[in-house]
């Protein structure tokens, strides 16, 4: 058995093969009998994980099992504290409300690579880095919550899956989890990481 985790850059695919100008995870990954455990989308970055263990890949990506999730955005303006509460409590997005979420402002801007090709740059339009924690997975969730309270994100990036982080790696980069590491991730899906 094998788990990858790989800081998706921005612009690749959570597939191997390439789509409309998109590249694919073949240009990263050459483990055969892997596949992607969830998914970004191609304009947002971060932790994707990898593996060829079914068991492992359903308990990732059945929304039944409610695992957290856990992303950076920074988004256009100021968030009020009102709007940081609507996130928590849950926002409409698609005509469905959110589960409730962990939203926290941060004191400053994570310590990330920059982004290829940048954020567009307003002089006269502040951005904030917003930390959230969902236990859902719906598709572009993220952007839709920020926009559905007045905060458009600019970047995305997933720095957690439950227990594995982001930490230590560059864009394009993977790490093979060991089996203890492994070992540790199953037992902590078995029992719940949101619990």
């Amino acid at each position: 058995m094998a788990t990858l985790l790989f800081y998706k850059p921005y612009g690749v695919l959570s597939q191997f093969g390439d789509e409309n100008g998109h590249p694919g995870l073949a240009h990263y990954i050459e483990r055969p009998g892997i596949y992607a455990a969830g998914r970004l989308d191609h304009d947002s970055e971060g932790l994707l994980l990898l593996t060829d263990d079914n068991w492992l890949k359903t308990r990732l990506t059945d929304p039944r099992f409610a695992h957290r999730k856990t992303y950076w955005a920074q988004v256009e303006g100021l968030p009020s504290k009102e709007a940081v509460t609507a996130l928590e409590q849950g926002v409409w997005v698609q005509g469905k409300r959110t589960r409730p979420a962990q939203a926290t402002c941060l004191a400053s801007a994570p310590d990330l690579p920059p982004r290829t090709p940048p954020i567009r740059y307003r002089a006269n339009i502040p951005t904030t880095w917003l930390e959230l924690v969902l236990s859902e997975g719906r598709n572009r969730q993220v952007r839709r919550m920020t926009a559905a309270v007045g905060h458009p994100t600019l970047r995305l990036v997933r720095c957690a899956i439950g227990p594995c982080r982001l930490d230590g790696l560059e864009p394009g980069q993977s790490k093979l989890l060991s089996q203890q590491e492994e070992s540790l991730l199953k037992e902590r899906l078995r029992t719940g990481w949101h619990r």
